[in-house]
C-alpha cells in the first residue's frame, strides 16, 4: 500500500524517462553533429558566411552588399598574401 508522499513504480519510471528525454535533448542542442567532418563544418560555415546568412534576409540591399563586402575582403585578403610573399621572397 503507498501513501500520498512515496512516488509508485509507474511514476517513478515515468520521471526517469522525462529526465532522460530532457537529457537527450539538451545533448542533442549542444553537442556537434555526429558524422560530420570538421572540414565540413567549416566549409559550411564559411559558405553561410559569404552568402550573407546572418544578416537581414527581408533587405536585399543589406544581403547583396555584405555579399559583396565580404567577397571583396576575402579576394583583397588573398592578394595582400600574394603581393607579400612576391615582395618579401626575392
Amino acid at each position: 500500500m503507498t501513501t500520498d508522499k512515496t512516488p509508485n513504480r509507474e511514476e517513478r519510471r515515468t520521471a526517469k524517462e522525462e529526465e532522460a528525454k530532457r537529457a537527450l535533448a539538451r545533448v542533442d542542442a549542444e553537442g556537434e553533429t555526429l558524422g560530420t567532418s570538421s572540414f565540413a563544418r567549416t566549409a559550411n560555415k564559411a559558405r553561410d558566411h559569404f552568402n550573407a546568412t546572418d544578416s537581414d534576409q527581408d533587405d536585399p540591399m543589406e544581403v547583396w552588399g555584405t555579399r559583396i563586402g565580404r567577397i571583396g575582403g576575402a579576394i583583397f585578403a588573398i592578394f595582400l598574401v600574394l603581393w607579400l610573399l612576391n615582395h618579401f621572397t626575392r
